[in-house]
């Protein structure tokens, strides 16, 4: 199976700087959005220093000298090699605010996939977001980790009233707030036409599944992010915004 994929990042219409970071590495199959935040370009930081780490130790299985695994296992190397990624990164980020006091506070999303075979690993960290788009319909993938989101799950407020709620932007997990945080992860079959699209809530928060649905299946992964990033920005831009489109097609 090959993957024809492309990645776009934009401003917005609201910030001075974009603290957003992707990376697609054609070679591994892996793609990663990350949405950074805090203060004196902490944000920016951050989310590159969690892209520069997954795309590290998915290339590695060593890490300083120590095996990820020791399984043979293939998914289970893909697995330990996500959540040791993820988790480093987190680390790092911890570590590099304590080092300098300017990036106290920084921290970062991260929404991970890893297609190997007919596998898609999708791992992730607060609230950027993975959707699969399969046969015109759209699931989302991942769950975010907000105090939105846990509000829904709980029944307290409605998914319409979540989208002007006051604490809307809220997190409850990211990287670098702790040393140490939870990575959710998930292995998903992938089948040829399947299409995955990673996102930050600049996207996510301003589109609709059903209108990401139907721009991802009817045109080419490149025009796709091209649209959906125009459609964020014609409806306020008020947060950075990125994507990443991964197409799953017949062949090697």
């Amino acid at each position: 199976m090959r993957i024809i994929s492309t990645g776009m990042t934009d401003v917005g219409l609201k910030r001075g700087r974009n603290e957003d970071n992707y990376l697609i590495n054609e070679e591994l199959n892996l793609f990663v959005v990350a949405d950074g935040m805090g203060g004196h370009a902490g944000g920016e930081y951050a989310s590159a220093i969690a892209v520069n780490t997954v795309e590290e130790i998915v290339t590695s299985l060593e890490v300083d000298g120590i095996e990820v695994t020791d399984s043979t296992d293939p998914v289970e190397i893909a697995r330990h090699k996500l959540i040791h990624a993820i988790r480093l990164a987190g680390k790092r980020i911890f570590d590099k605010a304590k080092e300098q006091p300017e990036y106290h506070g920084m921290g970062t999303t991260a929404v991970v996939l890893l297609v190997e075979g007919h596998n898609a690993f999708v791992a992730h960290v607060g609230d950027s977001r993975l959707y699969l788009v399969r046969g015109g319909r759209i699931e989302q993938v991942t769950e975010d980790h907000s105090l939105i989101a846990e509000k829904i799950r709980h029944g307290l407020i409605t998914p319409e009233e979540a989208k002007h709620h006051r604490m809307r932007n809220v997190i409850t997990r990211s990287l670098g707030y702790q040393e140490e945080v939870e990575v959710d992860l998930q292995v998903r079959a992938v089948r040829p036409g399947d299409q995955f699209l990673l996102c930050s809530d600049g996207l996510s928060g301003l589109v609709q599944p059903e209108e990401m649905a139907e721009v991802v299946s009817q045109h080419s992964p490149q025009e796709a992010a091209r649209q959906l990033i125009g459609l964020a920005c014609e409806r306020g831009g008020d947060d950075n915004i990125t994507a990443i489109i991964a197409r799953m097609e017949e062949g090697t």
